[in-house]
């Protein structure tokens, strides 16, 4: 999915004393220090130690055992008759067991965690997408602010151009000096604009900055080609073909269905309750006794010679277990069915978010093209009314009027060609 977004996002430089960072950079770093993709992270580790404990119940158990034990007064004597004396006896042991069969509980145990570890791993990967997608927006939108700020001083440098002019005139005497106050009341709102996109532009950088959880980013800024190169019909795609995509690769979509099939092994292992279970097991035990007041073999001697082993099959057959069994299987059953509610919901969503991406991206492409035909004739309409000025056939209202309504249809070209941008990122995200 990253390469797609990222691809046209390359260029790498330092200018000044700000370090300019790319998409792609952006994007690394704030994966790097989120703290909620931590959480995620930890929680599938948690996925794949359970996963892995589930395996491991297949194994045999093993056990080794020693006791102590002092009587005192009346005990039992090795030769099992009662005497009035005191007495030590030592015990070793080991034993293992393991079952044979449980009604296929442990497999399905198995498959279930499997199952949640890849919901988990799904889960990270959406999260991951989320902040791509956020970092992706605050990058745009500081592409734009700063394309803003160039309109600004570009707006600026022709009122400049105008005052110098004028005062020329002026000085020839040629023209009033009262001819020149409105270009430089002009001049000093557009001032006032370029004050205001430069904070604007900061604003964005300090929103980018917090996306990336960047501790310091006083010298933050982003190295970007032109927005034009990243803008192709071609990625607008009917919603139904997003959608059919969508539906193969989204990982919301896959983390769904593991919940749904790790809820069905559920079930069968509630199922296994109702089936016997068989287990094996083997012992071997040696012990020393000592009763004092009597002779008693050495402590070698005795562990030899106490030795017993045993093999054994056990059998649990259910009879009964007050329902338990029957309720478990019906909760289980319950689950499933709240999961593929829960799947078809975000169906539902995504459907929602790919059908409103279209429209968004298809009314953004309109919007555009309609901003830039506007931008040839308030180009052409500012042209004439400069020459009209320049040729004192004009006055410096006329001109300043011409002159606004072709930044604001600069503003708003920015602003539609940013948002188509945006847009069409967001069906690229969706489809990949």
């Amino acid at each position: 999915m990253r390469p797609i977004i990222i691809a046209l996002f390359f260029t790498v430089s330092l200018t000044g004393m700000a370090q300019q960072y790319t998409l792609e950079e952006c994007i690394d770093i704030a994966l790097q220090n989120n703290r909620t993709i931590k959480q995620q992270e930890l929680n599938r580790a948690q996925r794949e130690i359970a996963y892995a404990q589930a395996r491991n119940e297949m194994l045999p158990n093993l056990n080794a055992q020693a006791g102590q034990n002092f009587t005192f007064g009346r005990s039992i004597g090795i030769d099992n008759t009662y005497q009035n004396t005191n007495s030590t006896q030592t015990s070793l042991g080991m034993g293992a067991d393991i079952t044979l069969f449980d009604g296929l509980r442990m497999k399905h145990n198995i498959d279930a965690k499997r199952a949640e570890l890849s919901a988990a791993e799904a889960d990270v990967e959406k999260f991951k997408d989320d902040i791509e997608m956020s970092v992706a927006t605050a990058f745009l939108q500081v592409l734009l602010q700063k394309e803003l700020l160039g309109i600004a001083h570009e707006q600026i440098a022709l009122t400049d151009e105008n005052i110098q002019r004028r005062e020329e005139l002026i000085k020839s005497g040629k023209m009033a000096q009262g001819e020149i106050y409105e270009l430089e009341a002009q001049r000093a709102r557009e001032e006032q604009n370029r004050v205001q996109a430069e904070s604007n532009l900061k604003l964005a950088l300090l929103d980018l900055a917090q996306i990336m959880e960047l501790d310091d980013f006083s010298n933050l800024d982003v190295s970007a080609p032109p927005v034009e190169q990243i803008i192709s019909d071609e990625l607008l795609l009917s919603p139904t073909e997003v959608y059919q995509r969508a539906l193969l690769v989204r990982p919301e979509i896959r983390a769904s269905e593991y919940r749904v099939q790790s809820s069905e092994k559920e079930v069968q292992m509630a199922k296994s309750q109702l089936y016997p279970s068989l287990s094996f097991g083997a012992n071997f035990g040696t012990g020393y006794y000592k009763m004092s007041g009597r002779p008693n073999d050495a402590f070698s001697a005795q562990l030899r010679n106490n030795m017993s082993n045993s093999l054994g099959f056990s059998l649990r057959i259910p009879i009964f277990n007050k329902f338990q069994t029957r309720d478990n299987i019906r909760s289980a059953q319950i689950a499933v069915e709240n999961n593929r509610i829960e799947m078809d919901k975000v169906k539902i969503e995504l459907r929602k978010r790919v059908e409103q991406a279209f429209h968004n991206a298809v009314g953004a492409q309109s919007k555009w093209k309609a901003t830039q035909k506007s931008e040839i004739s308030s180009k052409e309409a500012f042209r004439f009314a400069q020459e009209k000025f320049n040729n004192d056939r004009a006055n410096a209202y006329e001109l300043f009027q011409a002159k606004s309504n072709l930044t604001r249809v600069l503003s708003e070209q920015a602003q539609a060609k940013y948002e188509y941008a945006f847009r069409l990122k967001i069906l690229e995200l969706l489809k990949n």
